[in-house]
């Protein structure tokens, strides 16, 4: 049992760290927005692609989007943040919640940024190896689990 509880504090603190990271990506992606500085809030987040490359006055609706974009990262982040809570103290729903909303950004992240190769190593690809070993523990120690919590 207290391997168990081991497994989910770890996942726990692994969701805390990714929350941070996406909760503070969207802030300053919402940021440029704000300013109408359109190409540094792509420029932050494709951070494997050359700056000056994105350099050009987008339309407003691009901008939108970017803005769209940015407030995604900031509610998935707080919602896995506010989940760890709740995994610390290994309730079930939570396990699933940051599972399916954390894991399921992140495999849009891994599909078009990393494959596509827009972004560096460190933070982007990091933080989605961050989400896929809590996703990992804490879905393996909710499955041995047997006093979870709801």
């Amino acid at each position: 049992m207290k391997n168990i509880t081991s497994l989910f504090k770890i996942s726990s603190i692994l969701w805390i760290i990714w929350g941070i990271v996406h909760i503070l990506a969207g802030i300053m992606t919402m940021k440029g927005i704000l300013t109408n500085d359109i190409s540094s809030s792509i420029a932050g987040i494709a951070d494997a692609v050359d700056p000056k490359t994105l350099q050009m006055n987008y339309p407003k609706a691009a901008g939108a989007v970017i803005g769209q974009h940015g407030f995604n990262l900031f509610w998935i982040g707080a919602t896995t943040f506010i989940s760890a809570i709740f995994i610390w103290k290994g309730n079930r729903n939570a396990v699933f919640l940051a599972a399916i909303t954390g894991g399921l950004a992140d495999l849009g992240y891994f599909l078009f940024m990393d494959l596509g190769g827009f972004v560096n190593f460190i933070p982007g690809t990091i933080m989605t190896l961050v989400s896929s070993l809590a996703i990992i523990l804490s879905l393996y120690a909710n499955s041995k689990n047997k006093n979870y919590s709801v």
